[in-house]
């Protein structure tokens, strides 16, 4: 019996492990179609990325310069700091006696073979890591966009994020003029991960300089009053846009309070706004002009037609009346515009009609873009003519009922400073090595309505609503606007006000249109108190300034420093 047991015990043994041998074979064969066959794609594809790796070469970003080659926003050059997880775990994992594996999911995503330690680091001290030679860093070159003019026109340029793709402004719309195209190479990497060649398969294409119309020393001279006003008058905000009249070239565009571009992310958005393109206002008195301009050019008055004009007039359902107590008076057209009367406005427009003059708003180019190349332009508001009402043609000719941006007044009175062409506003003279831009134009008037307009503008100035804007040694010509702003249940405002002044100097050889609006000063509200001498400031400022100083057309006013 022992005998027979014996043998039986160990063939018994012997299948045993025989069958233990193949079970585990038939797990290992399992577990290597496994991963050849279900799991071939991502090991291999992780294999690979240890050997080899894809390498984005970014492109410069493009200069953007102001008219006389001062840069505005420019690229520095950073050091990105990245590590790959698994060869930081592996090191990790070696002297702390850890699972590399399960230290590297908790370091990051393997699947993207790198994080970042520090995007866009001051490259003195990544130049101090990398000494360091540790395994698993990296480092590449990177560019960060920088603004070395600070709040110089911030909301003009607005700003390229960490990304260096335009996030706002013109280095939104600019974006693929100014970004480039990046590059790409293939790092082919020894066992430990160091790099040993490298094969480019694309070279980088650099972005293009972009050469503004702004001129950084008007702007930041605009800038600086814009602030002086809004101190002065405890205003929300203020706005200036001072054009050439001759080529429609945006020389300063300035919104206060600004920001500072290089920290964009850390400013309430509403103070990134462009508010000379993107907003609307009632523009009040100062829209008179249009409504002068259309009685002039259809030939049914003259400046000196006279009419007896009562303080106050009645339109369908309203009474409207001058902003200052009067009797009846007879006024010239004038001297309506020269003391801003609201019922001589009104009885110019009676006289042209509404078909007419909603024809003359629409010819100015109110209720549409000017084009402005700049994104984010905002049509205004111009009630269509079919939908206005029987107090339309009471509201609509002294600035009420109708909404403009800055942009597109100021444009309106360069036409008339322009012997009555309208020229298309820009921002960019050119890019690159390309020609200067030519901008749209048209006629809207006549060159002898327009010198009759600005004859009757420089009266605003010297004994109308529009004093405190004369410029010693110049004559200036412009108008004043004080427009209630409409409260939230539709009525107009008895305490929120937008004063403006728009005017043209030198009025006998036009070189500059400024706009300046202060949106609701306390203190005061009218346009010929608050925004006129901030005009008169920014005027006498650049009239000294540009080309080395204009020529004054009044020689008989002595010029003061």
């Amino acid at each position: 019996m022992s005998r027979v047991a014996g043998p039986r015990v160990a063939n018994r043994r012997i299948r045993l492990l025989l069958a233990s041998f193949v079970l585990l074979f038939g797990i290992a064969f399992l577990r290597a179609a496994w991963l050849q066959g279900v799991r071939a794609g991502s090991y291999g594809s992780l294999a690979a990325s240890q050997h080899s790796e894809d390498v984005t070469l970014p492109a410069a970003r493009g200069t953007i310069y102001d008219r006389g080659g001062l840069q505005l926003a420019i690229g520095e050059q950073t050091t990105t700091v990245y590590a790959d997880p698994l060869q930081v775990a592996a090191v990790a994992a070696r002297i702390l006696r850890l699972d590399p594996v399960a230290l590297a999911a908790e370091l990051g995503d393997r699947t993207h073979g790198f994080v970042y330690v520090e995007r866009k680091a001051d490259p003195v001290r990544a130049e101090r890591l990398r000494k360091r030679h540790l395994p698993g860093f990296g480092f590449y070159p990177e560019e960060q966009r920088f603004y070395p003019q600070g709040s110089l026109a911030s909301q003009v340029l607005g700003y390229a994020g960490v990304d260096n793709h335009g996030l706002a402004g013109l280095e939104l719309s600019l974006d693929k003029v100014l970004a480039g195209r990046p590059g790409r190479e293939r790092l082919v990497k020894d066992a430990s991960g160091q790099a040993i060649d490298t094969i480019q398969s694309q070279a980088e294409r650099d972005g293009t300089d972009v050469y503004l119309t702004l001129d950084h020393t008007i702007q930041a001279n605009a800038q600086t009053v814009l602030k002086q006003t809004i101190t002065r008058w405890h205003a929300k905000s203020a706005t200036a846009v001072v054009l050439d009249p001759r080529s429609g070239a945006v020389l300063a565009m300035a919104t206060a309070p600004g920001f500072n571009a290089n920290a964009y992310g850390q400013v309430w958005h509403p103070l990134q706004r462009n508010r000379a393109v993107t907003d609307t206002y009632e523009p009040g008195s100062t829209f008179k002009l249009v409504t002068v301009a259309g009685a002039l050019s259809e030939h049914l008055v003259t400046p000196s037609t006279s009419f007896i004009l009562p303080y106050s007039i009645h339109v369908a359902d309203r009474i409207i009346h001058d902003a200052e107590p009067r009797g009846t008076e007879t006024m010239t057209v004038a001297q309506i515009l020269a003391r801003s009367s609201n019922v001589g406005a009104i009885t110019l427009a009676e006289r042209l009609g509404q078909h007419a003059l909603a024809g003359w708003i629409s010819r100015f180019g109110f209720g549409r873009r000017t084009g402005i190349d700049f994104p984010g332009e905002s049509p205004g508001i111009a009630l269509p003519e079919k939908d206005w009402s029987g107090s339309t043609i009471g509201n609509v000719p002294i600035g009420q009922g109708i909404s403009v941006t800055p942009v597109q007044l100021a444009s309106a009175y360069a036409a008339i400073a322009n012997r009555g062409v309208w020229i298309r506003p820009h921002l960019i003279d050119h890019i690159g090595d390309g020609a200067s831009v030519h901008a749209a134009r048209r006629r809207i008037v006549s060159r002898g309505v327009a010198r009759q307009l600005l004859l009757m503008l420089k009266n605003v100035v010297l004994d109308g609503t529009g004093a405190l804007a004369a410029v010693p040694g110049y004559e200036v010509a412009g108008k004043t606007g004080t427009a209630s702003k409409v409260d939230s249940d539709g009525t107009y405002s008895k305490s929120r006000y937008v004063a403006s002044f728009v005017g043209v100097v030198p009025a006998s050889r036009p070189r500059l249109v400024i706009l300046v609006s202060v949106d609701e000063p306390r203190g005061a509200i009218w346009g010929g108190v608050v925004a006129a001498p901030a005009f008169s400031q920014i005027a006498k400022f650049d009239l000294q300034y540009l080309d080395g100083g204009i020529t004054p057309d009044a020689p008989s006013t002595t010029l003061t420093p």
